[in-house]
């Protein structure tokens, strides 16, 4: 798992340096396979204002700018991006800036005072690809609009950030999420650990999916809303595509990102339907023998009662808890949606999508098991986002549907205190694993008679069922 360390400190910030931090999760059993800069080194490199172009007289392809720097004079810099417009933030290598080196090995590139076709050029706009920050070089990088001209883009674009990457073993599926690592860190070092505070959305409209779950061996349970009136238009915001970017996350579109974006932060997989090609009501069920159902990566396949489905009245629309249907998926016509987060049985997932020949995030984390309680919470918590970035003065928010089948039953586990002390072979007091317990989120009571802890595991939590867990 890939994550950047900013994203990390955003909610929890111990007092240790970026290798500390990454020792610590080491030697706490979440072993850093990586840690390296967001791109190689960078100077001379500042947020401009495009102020005017003019087309170049001897290029059809190329055009002239006056670009602000925040110096006292514009400077005239010759620019061949496709893009190019005038009042456009980007960033701009000034002369002496130092960009990386065009291929890996190769030796950095120093911005020069120059001429290209006749008319001089005193500095270069930048592409993304151009800083190392993606592959994308179609055009100029656009900076958000409220930039301070002149700012250096190491600060405007945090690139003084690090890439985290993690080996997870399979029992730490609570782990696959920055917050759940998140939680480990306040467990490792006791540091308070924050969360993104958001207000619930007000419900204003009725309009309802009915939904029935027919395979409580599969589903557990399934939340789902509706949210209707919604900017087509609406652009992914530029912090949401840097942090999805360094979690290896390419932007798709605002509803996607959105989705991708809480199962990365929360461990949330979720799905977002079109809701106008929803028919009927929603029932959760076994696939019947001779279904079909093209994915959302573009494959065709053919069913059987070993698969799991969301249909409707039309048939199925989604492989549960892998991935959606192409029929009913958003796009750019996309004004009303279904959003839908729910808890597979992990059972009713592992080895489905290998069967297919493929793997998905979310088939990653429901096969090892994701938190049953929240659900209803997680769908607040998307339909703020997309509140916040889609939604307009005519979007309506209906109330959240919950169908509760069945879910896992949390069993309190016994751990003696010299039986851990004996297994772990350090003579930890009962004092510090009560402390450890508690940073853990772990609810627990000591019990005298037995001088051991009775700890209940919190909903997220699938590997703490016996003594030695």
């Amino acid at each position: 798992m890939q994550f950047s360390e900013s994203w990390l400190r955003s909610y929890i910030n111990p007092e240790l340096s970026s290798d500390a931090l990454c020792h610590a999760l080491t030697m706490a059993g979440l072993e850093v396979e990586e840690a390296r800069p967001v791109t190689p080194p960078i100077s001379g490199v500042v947020a401009a204002r495009v102020i005017s172009t003019e087309q170049h007289p001897n290029a059809d392809r190329l055009k002239v700018c006056q670009v602000d720097v925040g110096g006292a004079a514009p400077l005239n810099i010759v620019c061949g991006a496709p893009n190019v417009a005038a009042g456009m933030i980007v960033p701009c290598a000034t002369v002496g800036a130092v960009l990386p080196p065009a291929e890996a090995g190769g030796e950095p590139f120093k911005i020069k005072l120059g001429k290209l076709r006749g008319v001089e050029s005193q500095g270069m706009l930048c592409s993304a690809r151009e800083l190392k920050l993606s592959e994308d070089h179609a055009g100029l990088m656009s900076l958000p609009v409220d930039t301070v001209i002149g700012q250096n883009i190491n600060q405007v674009l945090d690139l003084q950030d690090t890439l985290i990457t993690i080996k997870l073993t399979p029992n730490k599926a609570d782990c696959l999420s920055v917050y759940g690592v998140a939680r480990e860190v306040r467990a490792i070092t006791g540091a308070s650990l924050k969360r993104e505070n958001y207000t619930p959305v007000a419900v204003n409209d009725q309009v309802q999916v009915p939904v029935s779950i027919t395979a409580s061996d599969l589903c557990g349970r399934f939340s789902g809303r509706v949210v209707r009136g919604l900017n087509l238009a609406a652009q992914t915001p530029a912090w949401m595509v840097t942090r999805l970017a360094r979690s290896g996350q390419r932007s798709i579109s605002a509803l996607v990102d959105i989705s991708n974006y809480v199962m990365l932060e929360l461990g949330r997989p979720s799905h977002i339907f079109d809701y106008a090609k929803i028919k009927g009501g929603i029932e959760v069920r076994w696939a019947k023998e001779g279904e079909t159902l093209k994915l959302l990566n573009g494959n065709t396949i053919a069913l059987s009662p070993r698969f799991g489905v969301v249909a409707d009245a039309q048939g199925p629309e989604a492989l549960a808890g892998i991935m959606g249907g192409d029929h009913s998926a958003v796009s750019d016509q996309t004004d009303a949606i279904y959003i839908e987060a729910a808890f597979w049985w992990p059972s009713a997932i592992q080895g489905r999508a290998r069967a297919l020949n493929f793997s998905t995030d979310a088939a990653h984390r429901f096969e090892r098991g994701v938190d049953f309680e929240h659900t209803v919470e997680d769908i607040e918590y998307i339909t703020r986002l997309v509140i916040d970035i889609c939604g307009t003065s005519d979007t309506l928010v209906s109330p959240v549907t919950d169908v509760v089948a069945k879910l896992p039953e949390r069993k309190a586990v016994g751990m003696r205190v010299a039986r851990a002390q004996k297994v772990i072979g350090v003579d930890i007091a009962a004092d510090e694993m009560a402390s450890i317990f508690t940073r853990l989120g772990l609810s627990h009571r000591y019990d005298e008679a037995s001088q051991q802890f009775i700890v209940t595991p919190p909903s997220y939590r699938f590997d703490l069922e016996i003594e030695e867990d």
